[in-house]
């Protein structure tokens, strides 16, 4: 893909981090903030929005039933994930009332963090499954073989291989991903070669940040402005 030219528009330049489920996005974004990188993770803002009192929970209940509710008024995930995990229709609903609640948390959060290291890093897991990009500068994979994801799933959720793969098939491909990235980050599982990546990856993004910032802004007239 051809790298996106940084663009001067007035708010922080933003990378977004993305990747399959269990590639090891926490474990690159964590490396990132290492670096002074403030970390807009959109995993937790999608668990701050549906906590009690929430409009977007009642939003939830009300499409699905309380059915999805445990028995202290808290989102039942694994209760979710079964309801929508094969019917696409009942997968979109949810996130057409999860997704502007989330998009609303994270301009929040950006905008509160605009001055808190030289870029924002903004996680985004489903970039690929159709999230916007037009408010981000790079897009970030990290890339894990799938052999290796479907290991590391079993052994974190302590589910049997066929779910495990299930969770892949539910998500962009591979080559998907790929397909948006400006930059890939491959996890081979060695923390010394992350930490590598991560350093050269943050120094390019501090001088495309600086170079954002000098460049002029260009107004509809065409003219840049002095």
């Amino acid at each position: 893909m051809t790298p996106t030219a940084p663009q001067s528009t007035g708010r922080p330049f933003r990378v977004a981090l993305t990747g399959g489920i269990a590639s090891g996005k926490t474990t690159v974004a964590n490396l990132f903030a290492t670096h002074g990188v403030p970390l807009i993770d959109t995993d937790l803002i999608a668990r701050e929005v549906v906590e009690p009192g929430q409009p977007a929970l009642a939003a939830v209940a009300k499409a699905f039933g309380n059915d999805v509710l445990d028995a202290d008024g808290r989102l039942d995930r694994r209760r979710l994930r079964e309801v929508i995990f094969r019917d696409a229709a009942a997968r979109a609903r949810l996130e057409a009332i999860l997704h502007p609640a989330i998009r609303a948390e994270m301009e929040r959060q950006s905008v509160a963090a605009a001055q808190a290291g030289p870029y924002q890093m903004l996680v985004i897991p489903l970039l690929a499954e159709g999230g916007r990009r037009d408010h981000v500068d790079r897009v970030l994979v990290v890339d894990t073989p799938e052999t290796v994801q479907v290991e590391r799933l079993m052994t974190r959720d302590a589910v049997t291989r066929e779910q495990a793969e299930a969770s892949l098939r539910a998500q962009a491909q591979r080559s998907t991903r790929l397909g948006i990235a400006d930059d890939v980050l491959t996890n081979t599982g060695r923390i010394d070669d992350l930490r590598e990546q991560v350093a050269a990856l943050h120094a390019r993004y501090v001088k495309l940040a600086a170079a954002s910032r000098e460049r002029p802004v260009v107004p509809p007239n065409g003219h840049a402005a002095q």
